[in-house]
């Protein structure tokens, strides 16, 4: 990787992706409106505004809404409270992690709360018993397949920590009266910013086999260097005598990777880096949490 300097962009690299089949998922989504009542927009509590497909906001403006903000246990804490108070101004949010469970239980009972006067008229019309019919929407690798695992108390989707795993729409009974409709993770065609783009790649949204991983790494490192050195010193034992180094060199992103590397031994024959490998240790350090807690977006 040849970096000449520290304004080398990522901008060259083509970073938006809509292959054909999310172009009918969209459709097919729009369809499904039809036939639910409540709509799960589930976004990733690092990145809540890059996460969020605006055709989809779009489409489900009209609807009974609620926002979960997810995988919140690998998102800043302080930050999280931030996020959640500004979602809670246009609907009902949680935060929710998947993985440990956290906030799955606040759910149904929410879902509940928002139909709360369609279900008293029902009754009052002689109808005790209405299905509540949710369809949950957000990106690929947003973990909507193992958040209504969780709901459900049944391992009955395939989990994967990779985009695309969802092929097609199920309806799965997650309560008495209560039946959810998973679908397939779906992006828009063409993202708003550069910024976007590169935090869905960072968070692994848009596959990895499909772009530079030492480009991604790079631009990572870059957003890690100016607001977590603390993150990255610990995680990677860098000094301070050390950042000074990192400070004063001629390319001080590529200089930090160098720097890690050498530390992770991730070198070559002849002690040379190995970026591929330093570039994905990196990546996976922070996409499962081994640098800490961090966000990547602040309201």
């Amino acid at each position: 990787m040849q970096k000449n300097n520290d304004e080398k962009s990522f901008s060259k690299v083509n970073i938006n992706w809509y292959p054909g089949h999310m172009a009918k998922t969209k459709r097919e989504i729009e369809e499904d409106l039809k036939l639910v009542d409540v709509v799960i927009e589930l976004l990733d509590a690092r990145i809540p505004i890059s996460s969020r497909n605006p055709e989809i906001v779009k489409l489900t403006k009209n609807k009974k809404k609620i926002i979960l903000l997810n995988k919140s246990d690998l998102s800043n804490e302080i930050i999280n409270k931030k996020w959640l108070e500004t979602f809670s101004k246009e609907a009902p949010t949680l935060l929710t992690d998947a993985n440990s469970g956290k906030g799955i239980e606040k759910i149904t009972k929410k879902i509940d709360s928002l139909m709360e006067d369609e279900i008293r008229k029902q009754k009052e019309r002689g109808r005790i018993k209405k299905t509540i019919r949710v369809m949950i929407v957000g990106i690929p690798n947003v973990g909507k397949s193992s958040l209504i695992n969780r709901i459900s108390k049944k391992s009955r989707l395939e989990v994967a920590n990779r985009p695309g795993v969802t092929k097609s729409k199920q309806w799965i009974r997650i309560e008495n009266n209560q039946e959810l409709l998973d679908t397939p993770g779906v992006l828009w065609p063409k993202f708003e910013s550069q910024e976007i783009a590169l935090n869905l790649a960072f968070t692994g949204t848009i596959k990895d086999d499909i772009l530079e991983t030492t480009e991604i790494a790079y631009e990572l490192l870059k957003v890690l260097y100016d607001k977590y050195k603390t993150n990255l010193a610990e995680r990677y034992k860098i000094t301070n005598e050390e950042f000074s180094q990192v400070e004063n060199s001629n390319n001080k992103i590529y200089y930090l990777m160098q720097l890690i590397a050498k530390k992770r031994g991730a070198l070559v024959s002849g002690g040379n880096t190995d970026d591929e490998r330093i570039s994905r240790i990196i990546l996976d350090d922070f996409r499962n949490c081994k640098l800490g807690r961090i966000s990547l977006e602040e309201p």
